[in-house]
């Protein structure tokens, strides 16, 4: 493209290529880039300018003899800059408004939760050894009260019983606890 300035309208020669080929190509590399974008037609435009801006940068290109229309060159452009800002999108975290952290459910951080576990622990020391059985089996090893009764070599009744007392004995030792507890 060469920068001659037109008179009529003081605009250069390659302002008016430049607005030509959006003339022409607009519409179809839009089409193409909407698609590719999943429907952002905001980052579709940006892409349109981005294609044109690329060629206003390589006008060698577009008056290479090898081709009759510079829109396969243009499409092709398009194509590889949409994959590219989709890269780039996927190699960072996503973005987050502010709407989307008001709803956001607050989680504890690993140190509160090794916390918590040490807590527990020594809350569990605290219990009788029959009660400590008992939340080890059902709770910490996940057997079902049956399974426990069987180990334990006492009635399911009795495993369901002191599994409640033992709980509540936790509850008040783990005050602040309470209510993961329950």
């Amino acid at each position: 493209m060469t920068a001659t300035a037109s008179p009529a309208r003081g605009t250069t020669t390659a302002e008016d290529e430049l607005a030509a080929l959006q003339r022409e190509h607009g519409r179809p590399l839009f089409a193409l880039l909407l698609r590719l974008c999943d429907g952002d037609r905001q980052r579709a435009e940006d892409l349109v300018q981005e294609t044109l801006l690329r060629a206003w940068q390589h006008p060698e290109a577009l008056r290479a003899d090898a081709f009759d229309s510079v829109r396969p060159w243009l499409l092709t452009v398009a194509r590889r800059l949409a994959i590219d800002a989709r890269r780039a999108r996927q190699a960072r975290p996503p973005e987050i408004g502010d709407a989307v952290l008001e709803n956001a459910r607050v989680i504890a951080d690993h140190a509160e939760r090794a916390a918590a576990t040490l807590d527990v622990r020594e809350a569990v020391k605290t219990l009788t050894p029959q009660h400590r059985d008992v939340l080890v089996l059902v709770y910490f090893q996940g057997a079902s009260v049956a399974e426990a009764a069987e180990t334990l070599g006492i009635p399911p009744g009795t495993v369901k019983s002191r599994a409640y007392y033992a709980l509540r004995a936790l509850r008040r030792g783990l005050p602040g606890y309470a209510t993961d507890l329950r």
